[in-house]
């Protein structure tokens, strides 16, 4: 039996699990806390021997995150514990960025709920930032699988938020991450979980697509099982650790894998840029 005649068979119980997914699951809350600040960067040795490498670098990084209710922090009590309460101290350890910037800035918009259009909608209504923005996250993706967007929609959106992102907000580096294991919330029971699954799968690899058509756009696969290798001496994550309270969102240890992710990669990637202007510069001459 196809896949898809499979599904039009289970379409009722899908349906049928659908319906009680939405009405017994917990609604947990946006965590408190802060959605924007500055910090102060760096070591002053480390910053002073980047300045006689590189010149005109910019002295105060960044940073906005975007996206849905896992960016909004939802799963955790605060936003300390939730994504970006954790992405700013591990850019704190990251010996790239405390090398050459002095500090950071750091904006969250999210909000639970939101797909791929409205995020789009809500960069079209934020105000245009004073200066670039050297680095947006991106979280989608997930209420685009559970609305069964198309994946030619999908698609034409994901383009939609880089062109905006580039253009009006100056963005320098552009990272996506993944979609979560959906297969995996314990909140999805089975045949659901599959079938919702199936389709995140699918979202994710157009995602991966659309990444690899622009520059300075980047997917980020959310391996947990390699963080967890990484960051926990190798103990396992089950479903109830990885995941919150309601099945559904991100707990805050996941949060803190995540970040850790993010951290290292935004360190590789600014680390590469800086290292192409040390270049460059050095052909100048």
């Amino acid at each position: 039996m196809s896949g898809i005649a499979k599904d039009v068979l289970l379409a009722p119980i899908y349906l049928y699990q659908g319906h009680k997914v939405k009405r017994d699951t917990v609604r947990l809350p946006e965590p408190d806390g802060e959605r924007h600040g500055h910090i102060q960067l760096g070591d002053s040795q480390l910053r002073d021997s980047a300045k006689m490498a590189v010149s005109k670098i910019t002295r105060t990084l960044s940073l906005m995150i975007v996206g849905d209710s896992a960016a909004a922090g939802v799963g955790s009590l605060t936003q300390q514990e939730a994504l970006a309460g954790k992405l700013i101290p591990a850019l704190q350890q990251q010996p790239v960025i405390n090398a050459h910037f002095d500090a950071l800035n750091w904006e969250l918009q999210a909000t639970t709920g939101h797909t791929s259009f409205d995020i789009l909608r809500r960069l079209y209504i934020l105000p245009t930032p004073s200066q670039p923005v050297d680095i947006m996250v991106l979280s989608v993706g997930v209420n685009d699988t559970t609305s069964n967007v198309s994946t030619a929609k999908w698609q034409h959106q994901l383009e939609q938020i880089i062109t905006i992102a580039q253009r009006k907000f100056g963005v320098q580096t552009l990272i996506f991450s993944s979609l979560p294991p959906m297969a995996q919330m314990p909140a999805l029971p089975s045949p659901l979980n599959n079938f919702i699954g199936a389709k995140a799968t699918k979202l994710d690899q157009v995602l991966q697509d659309v990444c690899a058509k622009y520059n300075d756009v980047h997917y980020m696969a959310a391996n947990f099982t390699l963080m967890t290798e990484k960051h926990a001496n190798g103990t396992p994550i089950d479903s109830a650790t990885m995941f919150a309270s309601d099945g559904f969102h991100p707990s805050s240890l996941t949060y803190g894998f995540w970040a850790q992710q993010l951290a290292e990669l935004m360190g590789q990637l600014l680390g590469s840029s800086f290292d192409n202007v040390v270049i460059n510069n050095k052909n100048d001459y």
